[in-house]
């Protein structure tokens, strides 16, 4: 009776619950936004042979529609078309998605010019339409898009002034205006911006002097405002805050003191010769009183000078406030008769309102790269210690704070926003789940490596994928490949690591060489020699605990995963990247490995790594950098002669002791039974007296 009562309760609470969901609204079939989805397609792509999915009767939420992305609520969050060779323009229908966090179209050939609609997007952070055709005004109608954190404009040809209203954007960390065709002065309301990190302007035709304003924001890391027609001074806290991060180039009118490039102030810069104090835009100089009193005050010509200085500044201040008005009211004028949205009462939000809401959407995030709640393409795992992260012991001063951090921008803007000749090696076909490796170069100048991973490609639990990336991030060694930064996007679903690019390629390539064709890829015996040594140090590394790491197997290692640099040191990459990667990339690597012989025997009996797996991978490379080539027999018992392993390509020059020794220690790897292959500490004693 009494379980009777309980399965008639349990039926009823499952109905109720039923019910309650089912009366929860849902945006998965919000007619609204697939007709605006529609439109949108149709301008950007009006051949309709690149957007094909986006057609009638197609669930935008489910995968229909490629690049588009919905929040937990099936409201359409983000579109991400970058790289499509969209040659269309962008429509005002665009606003009917007013869920909108993100607008990812970069790097197409758009035309016409950026529909003033957009700022209906009241919740949209993130605006990418850099390396475009784009003409037209900046409209100032985006200064009252209050969550904006990211404006990506550059590399157009955009035209006019830049609106002061983007000094509203309390919000924005980054502002890339460069290389397009803006006129006028950059307006000192930008300086009034409190998380602005990163401000270029450079490449326009901009006058007029930089505000002092700029010198006075408290993140500001870069502001480049080179190849304008700028004047005036330089303030000297932008020397002396930004440093390197302030590029100011080609503007030959500009003056200043400690900034190597340029020219001292003149008395001609200078608004009172007898007050050398340079003048920059967004402070008005004050002109001190002439002194009282008889012949001993300033001379006539200097009073004179002043007065005028002082009846000049007050009219064109004058001037400057009637034009400002007279625009303003135009301006509100337009926005009334054109219906768009008010502008935000004060133009401002307070730092605590955006860390509650920014700490809000982090708690209701379940995963560190699929939450689409929260975007941030500076760095959304920036405050990831201050959440999900913080019992895994990341401190601020943890190698995955600051010194690591890459911007999306600057990932996209190295690779050419992953330009297919910049590919380097792709694994996986699924959509979401690729895993590709690009060459790069940074705004310094330094080449890089970028592995590009789809969301499907890493581990969705947010604790073990930050275990595995702080991991990576403590591997130091000179025969590790380390990483040099990352960054993560849950708006766009993908993670980037970035590493130091190494120029020589992969040890295999260097095996199988035609001594005729190619015959300048030949290893001389004494570079082989140092090959080994140096794979062995980066393995011991490896299996070795120290406290700045654990002991970890590599668990796939291959000639593949050894790197040359110019001086030929092997540099070991792939590790600990199945910390970050889901099981069956993982796998596909493993099958590849399996297939050269580099899979220790034991695996296919226990299906477990450890480090005796890696030492028997390095016997096979051992082989392989004797032999000269990819595929070797392993033989538990070697040939009479050793010169028989020994690459032709050499013509007899190596020392035959130490190819006998090389020999021993690759047979002793390559042992079928585990427990008697030596250690790699052992190793290395051994390879100590070749």
């Amino acid at each position: 009776m009494a379980s009777a009562r309980l399965a008639a309760l349990v039926l009823a609470l499952a109905l109720a619950l039923a019910l309650a969901l089912a009366a929860v609204p849902t945006r998965a079939a919000d007619e609204g936004e697939v007709r605006a989805l529609l439109a949108l397609g149709a301008a950007l792509d009006p051949t309709g042979r690149l957007l094909p999915s986006w057609a009638p009767g197609r669930d935008p939420c489910g995968g229909g529609f490629e690049g588009v992305a919905c929040d937990a609520r099936g409201a359409v969050a983000n579109v991400s078309l970058q790289g499509k060779g969209l040659a269309g323009t962008l429509p005002p229908a665009v606003a009917g998605l007013r869920e909108l966090t993100g607008l990812y179209l970069h790097y197409n050939a758009l035309q016409g010019g950026v529909p003033r609609e957009l700022a209906a997007l009241r919740g949209l952070t993130d605006l990418y339409l850099n390396v475009n055709n784009l003409s037209g005004p900046v409209p100032p109608e985006l200064g009252a898009m209050a969550s904006l954190q990211v404006v990506q404009l550059c590399y157009n040809q955009l035209t006019g002034s830049i609106p002061t209203q983007l000094g509203n954007l309390t919000r924005l960390t980054v502002l890339a205006l460069q290389s397009n065709r803006l006129t006028g002065a950059i307006p000192a309301s930008l300086g009034g911006l409190p998380l602005l990190a990163r401000l270029d302007l450079s490449f326009n035709n901009l006058f007029g002097s930089i505000p002092v304003r700029l010198a006075q924001l408290p993140r500001l890391v870069a502001l480049d405002v080179r190849n304008n027609s700028l004047t005036g001074s330089v303030p000297a806290e932008l020397a002396s805050r930004l440093q390197a991060g302030f590029q100011y180039g080609n503007n030959t009118d500009l003056c200043g003191a400690g900034l190597p490039a340029l020219r001292p102030c003149t008395p001609a810069d200078l608004i009172d010769p007898d007050r050398p104090q340079p003048f920059s835009a967004g402070i008005v100089p004050q002109v001190p009183a002439a002194a009282g009193g008889g012949g001993h005050g300033r001379a006539p010509s200097t009073k004179a000078l002043a007065a005028v200085v002082v009846v000049a500044v007050a009219l064109l201040a004058a001037t400057a406030a009637g034009l400002l008005a007279l625009s303003w009211r135009r301006w509100r004028m337009h926005r009334v008769a054109g219906g768009s949205p008010p502008a935000v009462a004060g133009g401002r939000c307070s730092t605590e309102a955006a860390a509650a809401k920014a700490s809000s959407a982090r708690k209701s995030a379940s995963s560190a790269l699929a939450s689409l709640e929260y975007s941030n393409a500076w760095d959304p795992l920036a405050d990831a210690r201050c959440g999900a992260a913080a019992g895994l012991g990341l401190s601020p001063q943890d190698v995955l704070a600051q010194s690591l951090r890459i911007s999306t921008e600057e990932v996209e803007s190295a690779t050419r926003y992953f330009s297919e000749l910049n590919l380097l090696g792709r694994r996986g076909k699924k959509a979401g789940g690729l895993a590709a490796t690009y060459r790069g170069t940074l705004r310094d100048g330094t080449p890089v490596a970028v592995k590009r991973l789809g969301k499907t490609c890493c581990r969705q639990e947010e604790a073990e994928f930050l275990r595995g990336l702080r991991l990576l991030a403590e591997l130091r060694h000179d025969n590790v490949v380390a990483l040099r930064g990352f960054c993560c996007s849950r708006a766009r679903g993908e993670c980037f690591l970035v590493y130091d690019f190494v120029p020589n390629g992969s040890l295999s390539q260097f095996l199988d060489v035609d001594a005729a064709a190619g015959g300048h890829r030949v290893l001389e015996w004494s570079t082989r020699i140092s090959i080994i040594k140096g794979i062995a140090r980066g393995i011991e590394y490896l299996h070795s605990a120290r406290p700045s790491k654990p002991a970890l197997v590599h668990q796939n290692i291959s000639a593949d995963k050894v790197l040359l640099d110019y001086t030929y040191r092997p540099i070991i990459s792939g590790c600990a990247l199945h910390k970050l990667l889901v099981d069956d990339l993982v796998f596909s690597t493993l099958k590849a490995s399996a297939a050269m012989g580099y899979l220790a025997p034991e695996y296919t009996t226990v299906g477990r790594f450890s480090e005796k797996s890696d030492v028997y991978a390095f016997g096979v490379i051992v082989l392989q950098v004797l032999a000269g080539r990819r595929k070797v027999a392993v033989a538990a018992q070697l040939p009479g002669d050793v010169g028989e392993l020994v690459d032709g390509n050499l013509q007899g020059s190596y020392s035959a002791a130490e190819a006998a020794k090389l020999a021993e220690i690759a047979a002793a790897c390559t042992g079928e039974d585990p427990d008697r292959r030596p250690t790699m500490a052992e190793l290395l004693q051994e390879l100590g007296t070749i």
